[in-house]
């Protein structure tokens, strides 16, 4: 399945990935390991961790605050992943994959409402500006970043100025929004227990 993890530039359903759905080697097509209950829920959970970053104790922390906010667990789990700054700069497409964007924001190359923010998780809000730093703007790989996101694009719930280099947080995202292939109440019923 794809993670998205490392800048995979392909978007379309010819991709190698999506043709191919058993697991690579010479065993792989003949293999077929049935996976049933706790397993679903730990791989659906490790999925999450990895496609957004997290470590462990992270998300265990952003369950737990997604258990005490109003409304539905899973979707206030995934709101707070998706308002991650390394997030949105990838959903924004300032960087092609989660590591350069923490790369970027821990140098301190990334900037919210005008001042610098070089802490990777965090959480934007409704009317921020997320910039880079003028120096960067013409850096080579925000660049070409900038140009996979214009055949991607942007989340209903951001905005984009590609010349200024310069996005903006419209409202939070709901679920409908996040067109990511997980199933957060087994993620819920894995930490339920």
């Amino acid at each position: 399945m794809k993670l998205f993890l490392k800048g995979e530039r392909c978007f379309k359903p010819s991709c190698a990935i999506e043709k191919r759905n058993f697991p690579p080697g010479q065993h792989g097509r003949d293999r077929k390991a049935k996976i049933v209950g706790y397993g679903l829920q730990l791989r659906e959970k490790q999925k999450v961790k990895r496609i957004y970053g997290v470590l462990e104790n992270q998300f265990r922390g952003y369950f737990e605050r997604a258990v005490r906010q109003k409304g539905v667990t899973g979707e206030n789990l995934l709101t707070q992943l998706e308002c991650r700054l390394d997030n949105v700069l990838v959903r924004l497409g300032f960087a092609s994959s989660h590591a350069q964007a923490r790369q970027f924001v821990r140098h301190g190359h990334v900037t919210v409402n005008g001042k610098k923010v070089n802490i990777p998780s965090f959480q934007v809000h409704a009317g921020h500006e997320i910039s880079v730093k003028e120096k960067m703007k013409k850096n080579v790989q925000i660049v070409s970043a900038l140009e996979l996101v214009s055949g991607r694009g942007t989340p209903h719930w951001l905005e984009l100025n590609s010349e200024n280099v310069i996005g903006r947080v419209l409202g939070l995202p709901k679920r409908e929004d996040i067109n990511l292939p997980i199933q957060e109440r087994m993620i819920v019923e894995l930490y339920s227990k």
